[in-house]
């Protein structure tokens, strides 16, 4: 089960946290989604991964969501119903690399398999003998993504290197990018989203997705590099000030403190 602690301490850094984001998006900028000029990719979104990595899953999704929704609402965000469908995106990511850091990586898998099988149902990929070219195009890389798990487990257990406690913290922020990516996949192949929001029908949407495989791993891959430079000073900064949640990590303690003092064996 899914425990949530609520202390004022809590509180207080999904609120620091929420803001950050908040700050980020103020001077983040952003890559227009393939063939949507309205809908914007927010690079500020790849610090949800660091909030995984500092909060953990659960309270990281949530001051993700905070972050996100916060962002939407006051200006310059605009509450726009075509941004509203993703707001999900960022606390699936720090969701997904908090339970892979603090050893929950069978809920991780769980949680990123779902949103992948999940598309094979949805409109655009449906009748699958027909239209199997979309499915193929939107999830080959994020499979890619959802094994890399299983080598992120094994790195865990070799990181008393720092180099490769580094290249962990990478490949688990890649594979947060990309839960965050299928989410908005999936729920833009909702008719709903496409057809109500968008005013697309599905013969329209097709090509959307047929396309994104060119541009999308490169932005999750820039994303997963900023995460990282990000996440790995900080993580070595906060060790011992009661700012890192209390669980244990995927990689060795001894390791964030050769990290924080810049040794590299």
């Amino acid at each position: 089960m899914i425990h949530v602690k609520t202390s004022s301490r809590n509180i207080a850094l999904i609120a620091v946290f929420a803001a950050l984001y908040y700050v980020l998006s103020l001077i983040s900028p952003y890559v227009p989604a393939v063939g949507l000029a309205d809908l914007r990719i927010r690079l500020e979104a790849l610090v949800a991964s660091v909030f995984g990595f500092v909060l953990g899953p659960y309270l990281g999704a949530l001051a993700a969501f905070t972050g996100a929704f916060v962002t939407w609402t006051i200006p310059p965000g605009s509450a726009s119903p075509l941004d509203a469908p993703f707001l999900l995106s960022p606390p699936i990511n720090a969701l997904v690399v908090g339970l892979v850091f603090y050893r929950k990586s069978k809920w991780a898998f769980a949680i990123f398999g779902s949103l992948i099988v999940a598309f094979l149902f949805l409109p655009p990929s449906q009748p699958i003998a027909e239209n199997y070219i979309v499915p193929t195009a939107v999830l080959w890389d994020k499979l890619i993504a959802l094994f890399l798990i299983f080598p992120s487990i094994w790195l865990g257990k070799k990181s008393s290197n720092p180099r490769i406690a580094t290249a962990l913290f990478f490949l688990i922020a890649f594979i947060g990018n990309q839960a965050d990516n299928m989410w908005g996949s999936d729920v833009f192949a909702v008719p709903i989203v496409y057809k109500s929001i968008y005013g697309l029908d599905v013969e329209m949407v097709r090509p959307l997705f047929i396309a994104s495989p060119f541009v999308y791993p490169a932005i999750r891959l820039v994303q997963a590099i900023l995460a990282t430079i990000i996440a790995v000073p900080l993580m070595r900064t906060l060790k011992g000030t009661g700012w890192l949640i209390g669980e244990k990590s995927i990689i060795e303690q001894e390791t964030l403190g050769e990290l924080r003092a810049g040794k590299d064996k």
